[in-house]
């Protein structure tokens, strides 16, 4: 019995070797390896900065192709008009990105939430992950403990003026060039001496989707000192009474007006183009695009904070870096992860990261605008940033809350009435 089972091993033996080659040798068994047997990710981006710039990304890719020869990385380039939907409908179809290139209100307060993501805990368990700033750090993960980011920069959002046309109307006067700053009774005032010098439209608050309503947020909250959420981050105060005082200046003010019409980026056209005085929305890479891109722009751009009570303004802070879908591949999840380690761990590769995205590092590695005179001017916001409260719970459903509540008080509901019960669905 034995023996008749042995024969019959020695045969299929000596059949398997036949197959692979007349004998030879045996066939070699690879491992589950996603970088010896090849493995393609896709990187879908949106506009931060140089990073919507195929040519300038097809460059650092071409670098990082170089180090892992296996690893492909497709990408995709989305814009804040359908990029969110974009996602979605390619979530609901079973093809989510590996990669994302975003902030944490997506990547943890959204997809994260969702538990959509890939926790990235370990990619934080290193050195260079140490010196990640706190504020960012903990902006990053999820209050189940996950970290569903992984950040490469961070900026200020501000907003902007029409230099020339404060100048010649002598509506200057009403801000501290130096600091970049005003006050609320200044920016009234800049606004009835605008509107006195037959300048119609000062400025607008576009609602018309959720594009760019940090802008509008950051302009809410600092005109009467009122906040977004609480320091906690479990509720929000949109209902405050500063900022329903806040809502009744701007619906009052003669020269701004509601635009349920308007976008971000259709406001931020009509400013670069002349028509309005002055730019909710606004941060260094929207002046280093359009300064290259729109021939309209012929005055000087001159960045502001947004008006306060107090003259010490809260902005916006943006962080962006690197999410992981959880797709449910180990060799795709891994390859991710060396993309994530490749662009951020070591510092030169880092800081071209970071230079491309034209904003400032999450982690000090020096000054990496030396000589940059536009750079240097935008990093004066950088002390001035506020709370990042974009990871309270609820945080999708009260961004879509908010642009809505703005269509209805531009529509001429009473701001009390429309405010009422923020973010109800």
């Amino acid at each position: 019995m034995k023996k008749s089972l042995l024969c019959a091993v020695a045969i299929l033996f000596a059949l398997l070797l036949t197959a692979c080659g007349g004998g030879n040798k045996m066939p070699e068994i690879a491992e589950d390896n996603s970088i010896q047997e090849g493995v393609e990710i896709s990187l879908w981006v949106f506009p931060v900065g140089n990073w919507e710039n195929p040519t300038t990304v097809a460059s650092l890719l071409s670098d990082f192709h170089k180090q892992y020869p296996d690893i492909n990385v497709t990408v995709e380039y989305l814009n804040y008009e359908n990029g969110d939907e974009r996602i979605e409908q390619a979530i609901a179809g079973g093809r989510a990105p590996d990669l994302v290139l975003e902030g944490p209100e997506r990547l943890v307060a959204n997809w994260g939430e969702r538990g959509l993501m890939a926790d990235l805990s370990d990619l934080w368990e290193t050195e260079t992950a140490g010196q990640i700033y706190q504020n960012v750090r903990d902006a990053c993960r999820h209050e189940n403990g996950a970290y569903y980011e992984y950040p490469v920069c961070m900026s200020a959002h501000c907003m902007a003026i029409n230099y020339d046309m404060f100048r010649d109307c002598g509506a200057l006067a009403f801000l501290d060039e130096e600091t970049h700053t005003w006050t609320t009774e200044d920016f009234i005032a800049a606004v009835d001496t605008l509107r006195a010098s037959g300048q119609e439209q000062v400025g607008i608050i576009y609602c018309k989707n959720q594009s760019g309503d940090q802008g509008t947020r950051a302009l809410v909250n600092n005109l009467c000192g009122g906040t977004f959420t609480d320091e906690g981050h479990t509720a929000y105060t949109v209902d405050s009474e500063e900022n329903i005082m806040a809502l009744k200046i701007l619906c009052a003010l003669e020269g701004i007006s509601f635009a349920p019409e308007l976008s971000a980026g259709e406001s931020v056209e009509l400013f670069c183009s002349g028509e309005v005085a002055m730019s909710f929305c606004w941060n260094v890479s929207l002046e280093i695009q359009q300064t290259i891109n729109n021939p309209k722009l012929d005055f000087q751009v001159f960045p502001m904070a947004f008006p306060t009570v107090t003259g010490e303004p809260r902005l916006q802070g943006g962080i962006w870096g690197f999410g992981i879908f959880d797709n449910k591949d180990e060799r795709k999840l891994q390859a991710a992860r060396d993309f994530i380690r490749y662009m951020t761990e070591d510092d030169t590769r880092y800081i071209r990261a970071v230079r491309t995205s034209t904003y400032w590092p999450v982690r000090d590695v020096g000054n990496i605008y030396v000589n940059d005179m536009l750079m240097e001017e935008y990093s004066i916001f950088t002390p001035y940033v506020g709370d990042y409260y974009q990871v309270t719970p609820g945080w999708t459903q009260a961004r879509t809350a908010w642009w809505k509540m703005l269509q209805e008080i531009g529509s001429g509901t009473d701001v009390r009435e429309a405010v009422k019960g923020f973010p109800a669905d």
